[in-house]
């Protein structure tokens, strides 16, 4: 009997020891992030492995990951928001923050931050890049990829090989675009021609003044010396841009796929196939591993149209990260971003993998790529996470184009408008209708249809859906906004 209560007593004692690692293991908190594209395996090993690790040991965490094809990103997240499904954190394009928000899909931030966004984060995203995530004062998102921005949008990335085997050394104008497309269509017929219509590129080269989008999609933009509201369609450079591209359909320039898969732009020049797609500042070593997978011949090259042009500095593009009113833990998203941002080893981590096994530095600070997996697409989205404190080039960047890129904004222009954003408070039913509208001028700003024929009555319908008050409560926001910061 004494045997049997010692061993009882040992039992229990055993027990309660453990007890407090049982409960250090359920404390494990989580958090869930929607993200964009299709779940890859080397993206799944490396989440449940050596991902899975790092931010349990030193976050105490354990990140889910949620995926949605880019198809149906948009529409699902949307769908999965107004049902309240238990997403922490989340991706978007900043210019629609002021849509989220009025959706009711991105919850205020300001408290969240005061407790749990580091002091030192300060100099990883300064108030000018967190100042894009604000409307009327309130932080709702977290703007990501910091980085050289002016001329956003603006920028083709093209093959330049191909370019260079059709008798060509550059491009500057839409004109040199047509004509690049022309000759490969002529002298390498194997090709597609171009993978993306590049509307706002070619709004650059067309408009007698730069323009910035600003509200609602593809609505309105700001004219940058003008410092007024248009509403897009009724500009000039639409006209412009939509005679343009009807002349490259009517050439067999453009395929259909182009205006009815847009959002899979990307994914068609990385079949190396295809001679552009829109670009931005780095686009081309973005995707350039992944279209010399396609085609080991492939040389990208970016360009901005009208070179001649001024160029903006304006927080209303690029990206933003936001928590959800459903989220479960908006602590620990913040936390995670943080961690995250909070040093170069975490950043690298995140975007290519374990250093020393996939990636490394070289004496000259220049990444190495060891694996495979680094040397494609990694794992996290680089441009979604880009930061200039933190960012680093291959060995096969130029100096050069390094330091044209680290000091691109030396000479640009900081928008009039940088810091705004469009509150449509008691205009969501207007810009609803004015999307809908706009949906029939698509198709007539890519040339698809005619534009004499189809504009009078697609425009007239843009009008009846409430265009211009639309854009007259966007003008008295700006004058405002302009006003006070004057």
């Amino acid at each position: 009997m004494k045997k049997f209560l010692s061993l009882m007593l040992v039992l229990a004692l055993t027990l309660c020891l453990a007890l407090p690692l049982v409960a250090h293991a359920e404390a494990l908190e989580e958090i869930t992030i929607l993200y964009p594209g299709e779940e890859t395996d080397e993206m799944a090993n490396f989440i449940n492995g050596p991902f899975a690790e790092k931010v349990k040991a030193e976050l105490n965490m354990k990140v889910n990951m949620r995926y949605l094809s880019w198809a149906d990103y948009w529409d699902q997240k949307q769908l999965m928001l107004a049902a309240n499904d238990p997403i922490d954190l989340y991706w978007d394009g900043l210019p629609d923050l002021s849509s989220m928000v009025n959706n009711k899909e991105a919850q205020p931030l300001d408290e969240l931050l005061a407790k749990y966004w580091p002091e030192s984060m300060k100099d990883v995203l300064p108030e000018s890049q967190m100042a894009g995530g604000r409307i009327n004062g309130v932080q709702y998102g977290i703007p990501s990829a910091y980085a050289p921005s002016s001329a956003m949008y603006q920028f083709v990335c093209l093959r330049q090989d191909l370019l260079e085997q059709v008798g060509m050394t550059e491009v500057k104008t839409a004109e040199d675009l047509r004509e690049f497309a022309l000759r490969v269509q002529e002298q390498l017929p194997g090709f597609k021609g171009p993978a993306d219509i590049i509307f706002k590129p070619l709004t650059r080269n067309f408009a007698e003044e730069q323009y910035t989008w600003v509200a609602s999609q593809d609505l309105v933009v700001f004219g940058e010396e003008s410092k007024k509201a248009y509403s897009y369609a009724h500009t000039k450079a639409f006209e412009d841009v939509a005679r343009f591209n009807r002349e490259m359909y009517l050439d067999s320039l453009y395929g259909d796929e182009l205006s009815i898969k847009y959002n899979e732009r990307d994914s068609r020049m990385q079949t190396g196939l295809y001679l552009w797609v829109e670009g931005s500042l780095g686009k081309e070593n973005e995707i350039g591993n992944s279209v010399k997978t396609a085609d080991p011949n492939a040389v990208l090259k970016n360009y901005l149209l009208a070179p001649e042009k001024p160029r903006y500095i304006n927080a209303t593009g690029g990206e933003v990260l936001c928590i959800p009113y459903s989220a479960k833990n908006p602590e620990g998203a913040l936390k995670f971003l943080a961690w995250l941002w909070g040093s170069q080893d975490n950043y690298l981590f995140c975007l290519y993998g374990e250093k020393g096994k996939d990636w490394d530095l070289d004496e000259n600070g220049r990444l190495v790529k060891l694996s495979e997996t680094a040397q494609g697409d990694g794992y996290f989205y680089e441009w979604m996470f880009r930061n200039a404190n933190y960012q680093v080039f291959d060995g096969e960047v130029t100096d050069e184009y390094i330091d044209m890129y680290q000091h691109w904004d030396d000479e640009a222009i900081p928008s009039a408008m940088l810091g705004f954003a469009f509150d449509n408070t008691g205009y969501e039913a207007i810009e609803t209708a004015c999307i809908e509208a706009y949906k029939k001028l698509a198709p007539i700003l890519y040339g698809y249809v005619d534009f004499d024929t189809e504009y009078p009555q697609a425009i007239a319908e843009l009008e009846a859906a409430g265009i211009n008050d639309y854009v007259a409560e966007v003008n008295r926001q700006l004058e405002a906004f302009l006003a006070k910061n004057a």
